[in-house]
């Protein structure tokens, strides 16, 4: 398959370069003129893992967006939600009914977006359980061991065809880690309870993974925005593919024993005056529990805790200045 990795930050450059390293065509594709032009003149980015073995891994093929006349087999967005619907636009020229999306991101609000220039039937849900963080322009460290990570993929319409098997069979051997599902929205749902505890939570108190696991407190607070989550699914009818309790396993283990060092995507926004993601992870959460009759008090406290986190930030750094 040939790959266009639409957003060339810390997981698009996780994703493309495993896959390129073991010879599969990946084009890398961003609109943030520091990481393009960085990576142009390094002709590649400097890859660390878990901050160790720095090197380059070549990369000649990043573009902006209106450059890129490509015609890969395989779309793959790893954008921030607020900022997709805007690469999509700005990449349209070279989509094509037969090319599939596969969909790794945060939260909730890209399926309807991605549909927009996909058949639904080339459009895969995925979640990663993979940690990557953009250093700086230009260099990227991944935060677990090597193999350690996995994703999870479905296709929107429930149906697991060939070219599915074939993206898992090529992201395994790259290292990915990934198992086929046939429950769409379960599949995504359970990356956004995983986001809504870790990602808001560590972003909040502004720690990593294994000192917010660390903390007596953290197994009341997962167990309080997991429970909630699950109940405003069950009351939207959504079956998720996991338990409560399996869900609590997997925010441990990864917290605890996978990365613990590591700092979640939403926190690496706040620091860099980014707007954060929760409100299409808690925020999701929260108003679907609307929709349905409940309020999912923890969830709503969770989002506040973040804007107030953003605040502080933005306070601090004004005062620097």
């Amino acid at each position: 398959m040939k790959y266009a990795i639409l957003g060339a930050g810390g997981m698009g450059l996780h994703f493309g370069t495993l896959l390129q390293d073991i010879g599969y065509h990946v084009d890398f594709i961003d609109t943030w003129a520091p990481q393009v032009e960085a990576i142009r003149k390094q002709h590649g980015v400097y890859v660390s893992r878990r901050g160790q073995d720095r090197h380059l891994v070549e990369i000649d093929n990043i573009y902006y967006p209106e450059e890129y006349d490509g015609d890969p087999d395989v779309v793959i967005p790893f954008t921030k939600q607020i900022g997709l619907a805007d690469m999509l636009k700005r990449c349209a020229h070279f989509f094509n009914d037969k090319q599939y999306a596969v969909t790794l991101m945060n939260g909730m609000g890209h399926i309807e977006k991605i549909d927009e220039y996909f058949p639904k039937q080339h459009v895969i849900g995925g979640t990663a359980l993979i940690g990557s963080i953009l250093t700086k322009p230009g260099e990227v460290d991944y935060v677990a061991k090597k193999g350690t990570g996995s994703c999870n993929l479905a296709n929107q319409t429930e149906h697991i065809d060939d070219t599915t098997r074939e993206i898992a069979k090529e992201f395994t051997e790259a290292g990915l880690n990934a198992t086929i599902h046939e429950n769409f929205m379960g599949t995504l749902l359970a990356k956004v309870i995983f986001n809504s505890v870790l990602n808001s939570l560590a972003t909040s108190f502004q720690c990593s993974y294994g000192e917010f696991i660390a903390s007596p407190s953290a197994k009341p607070l997962s167990i309080d925005l997991i429970n909630e989550a699950f109940d405003v699914f069950e009351r939207a009818n959504i079956k998720l593919i996991g338990t409560r309790e399996e869900v609590w396993h997997t925010i441990y283990h990864t917290a605890h024993d996978i990365n613990p060092e590591h700092y979640p995507s939403m926190y690496q926004d706040l620091v860099t005056d980014r707007p954060t993601e929760v409100e299409y992870i808690n925020g999701y959460i929260y108003r679907l529990g609307l929709k349905h009759g409940y309020i999912a008090h923890s969830h709503k406290f969770a989002i506040n805790l973040v804007h107030i986190a953003e605040k502080l930030h933005q306070t601090r750094e004004n005062k620097k200045d």
